[in-house]
């Protein structure tokens, strides 16, 4: 090379190694920040993103630069509005630059060089050319708008002409036609010559939205974003977005990074959910960052939920969101009457009465008449313990602190969190005893009891499926149940939280909440919030078509019948469930009206991960009150022990979120060297910070 300057490449550092800023490497001028480059790393050759270009290096430097190896000039070089949205998560969530850039990549093209890049554009355009030469099913149109949606629309085009492309809450009941305004606005995107992300929170739910958008734009390039596809399925969809190919880009919350270089619209369905927050790594919103990304370029964000989050109701109250309504279900179908069972004036059954006498009449009247039910409970498996009643023994998890829990399919005890599996034992393992049962009931033993106890009228038992993280394993196992629901070869649908949210259900007409009380006194603020939601999107999939509305009903059991919560959800009242506590969180200064972070460290005993974080603290006790940040104790994390690893974490808060961010940025790097100070049996295995946690 006969020129070279210095450029600041991107790389994936190693943690431990306190490196959070793109590396100096020497390399060609003309190469344009974006590039994907090949670069020496210690002993390793990796793979880089070109991050910025610098001066020439002075003659006799004292540091010697490496030089950067090949470039993937085939491959058009990422925007830079892209790199502005990586260098933001980086910078806010307090991750290494080169991390998040290369993790939110397709792994495969880390694999390829520049012929095999060319081969592989060369085939999206060859099928992008085919695609719109041969015949295809014709666009289905839009069915007629309700008023309340026209009035939307109206109000979206309004606010989008302005200079400033506008974030939107888009606040519509269940059933209220929020899909077709996400439809519609893609449509307006896609005249204007832009390309549009859809994001939804679970997996089980692309296919279906795909399908909907698929038949809406027949003949425009659709692709989806999610950790189900291939590598070579996930490198095509980021090609074809990254390329312009694609016009849709459908997916989950890492689908946010999709390359995109005429976006126009995000949409967020559900955007309450949890899902849209990553657990590990750079532990990124990717609601949040949708909404940064629409300023960065210039796209109208769409936030789409019955029940918003409380941090997006604030906003839109304080006006810095834009907050349109559809309060009535599409042909005015009336929302399911909520009916709470008591279980406290309910017969005591040995065991614990799963499914009360009236609830129980009800399904079966259901069925009679030849509609469909939904039973919902939040824990999968048989039973979440076993339980020797001679001795006391339960099925402990010799590696965390939780029960294994009893999958009787299989005859095993599982650990969901570190995955531990044995065969039941057919004895107690501490006394002998034979007689050991099922202490509880999930998903599974629901499952089992409702086809014992439900009828069909021919005196047949009824059809009842279960949907669950157990029972879709199977590569097309989730689409064939859901077909065969949709078709009215099931009765009772069984299932955890994969059931309550997105699903179009036409012929259900019951909806039943099981054990939902758990919630109610949670240690974690925002379990209420999430129980609402839950319990509110699991009753939308009641009576969802409007010839049914009138007799759909949600049943609830609950040994708090008066408690506020179940009040509201009787009302459907969401706004004054969101007014009730966004009052106890601005009296208990707590978020949105506080901004959170979580210190977690892992090791080896709790005595040593306790160790770090009060010398973490001791580290920031001058500073920390002059940010205007408080630090908490340590304390262990809701499950302290998972697979032999002890999990302590600290809580940081402060009512401004720049407070926060300026004393993290200059707090963390110190906790690399003192993490490398504790070596030794004790010393400190991993440590991680989550700013704006989710639960604490």
């Amino acid at each position: 090379m006969s020129e070279s300057t210095s450029l600041r490449v991107a790389v994936d550092t190693p943690a431990h190694t306190a490196i959070s800023e793109p590396l100096t490497y020497l390399g060609d001028p003309a190469l344009p920040a974006g590039t994907l480059v090949r670069v020496p790393l210690g002993r390793r050759e990796v793979t880089g993103i070109v991050w910025s270009a610098g001066d020439a290096p002075e003659p006799g430097a004292a540091v010697e630069l490496k030089q950067v190896l090949h470039a993937l000039t085939s491959l058009p070089p990422l925007p830079q509005r892209w790199l502005e949205l990586v260098a933001f998560t980086a910078a806010y969530y307090q991750r290494g630059t080169g991390e998040v850039a290369l993790s939110v990549l397709p792994p495969e093209l880390r694999k390829l060089d520049d012929a095999q890049v060319r081969q592989r554009i060369a085939r999206l355009h060859k099928a992008r050319a085919a695609a719109l030469a041969a015949p295809h099913a014709a666009a289905h149109t839009a069915p007629p708008l309700s008023e309340a949606q026209q009035r939307v629309l109206g109000e979206l085009a309004q606010a989008t002409s302005q200079a400033a492309a506008p974030t939107v809450l888009l606040h519509g009941i269940t059933g209220s036609g929020k899909t077709e305004i996400y439809l519609q606005a893609a449509a307006e995107a896609l005249a204007a010559g832009r390309q549009a992300l859809v994001l939804v929170p679970e997996i089980n739910l692309t296919p279906q939205l795909e399908a909907r958008f698929a038949e809406r734009f027949a003949g425009r390039h659709i692709v989806s974003m999610h950790s189900a596809l291939t590598p070579a399925q996930r490198l095509r969809s980021w090609l074809a977005a990254h390329l312009g190919l694609a016009d849709l880009v459908l997916g989950t919350r890492l689908a946010v990074f999709a390359s995109m270089p005429r976006l126009g619209l995000i949409v967020v369905d559900e955007e309450h959910d949890p899902s849209y927050k990553q657990q590990e790594g750079a532990r990124y919103s990717a609601r949040d960052l949708a909404i940064y990304r629409g300023k960065l370029e210039g796209a109208t964000v769409l936030l789409g939920s019955a029940t918003p989050s409380l941090e997006t109701w604030q906003r839109a109250q304080e006006g810095r969101y834009l907050r349109l309504s559809l309060p009535a279900r599409i042909g005015d179908g009336a929302l399911p009457r909520v009916r709470l069972v008591d279980m406290n004036q309910q017969p005591r059954v040995k065991g614990g009465a799963v499914i009360s006498p009236p609830l129980l009449d009800a399904l079966n009247q259901r069925i009679a008449c030849g509609d469909q039910s939904l039973v919902f409970l939040n824990r999968r498996g048989y039973a979440p313990v076993l339980h020797c009643g001679d001795c006391g023994w339960k099925s402990a998890c010799a590696h965390c602190s939780a029960w294994r829990v009893f999958h009787k399919l299989d005859r095993t005890l599982r650990c969901h969190h570190c995955g531990y599996t044995e065969r039941v034992p057919k004895a107690c393992p501490d006394c002998g005893n034979l007689d050991i049962a099922p202490m509880g009931r999930g998903t599974e033993r629901l499952e089992e009891q409702l086809a014992e106890l439900l009828k069909r009228p021919d005196g047949t038992p009824a059809r009842i499926a279960r949907i669950d993280a157990d029972s879709t394993r199977a590569k097309g196992a989730l689409e064939a149940q859901l077909g065969a629901v949709h078709a009215g070869d099931v009765d009772v649908l069984v299932g955890t939280q994969m059931i309550t949210k997105g699903h179009d259900f036409r012929r259900i007409t019951l909806v039943a909440a099981v054990n939902p009380d758990a919630s109610l006194f949670s240690s974690d603020f925002r379990a209420p919030e999430r129980l609402f939601a839950l319990l509110m999107q699991a009753g939308g999939r009641a009576g969802r078509d409007a010839a049914q509305a009138a007799r759909s009903e949600m049943w609830v059991q609950t040994w708090h019948p008066q408690h506020a919560l179940y009040a509201a959800l009787r009302g459907h009242d969401f706004d004054a469930f969101a007014a009730t506590q966004l009052e106890e969180r601005r009296m208990a200064g707590l978020p949105p009206f506080a901004h959170l972070a979580l210190l977690r460290a892992e090791a080896k005993t709790a005595e040593a991960a306790r160790g770090f974080l009060q010398a973490a603290s001791r580290l920031a006790e001058a500073d920390a009150g002059a940010a205007g940040v408080t630090l908490y104790q340590p304390v262990p994390t809701p499950i302290a022990r998972v697979a032999d690893v002890e999990r302590m974490q600290m809580l940081l808060e402060s009512p401004s979120r720049q407070s926060m961010q300026h004393f993290l940025a200059w707090w963390l790097p110190q906790l690399h060297h003192e993490r490398h100070a504790r070596t030794g049996d004790q010393r400190i295995l991993r440590w991680a910070v989550d700013v704006d946690p989710l639960a604490i």
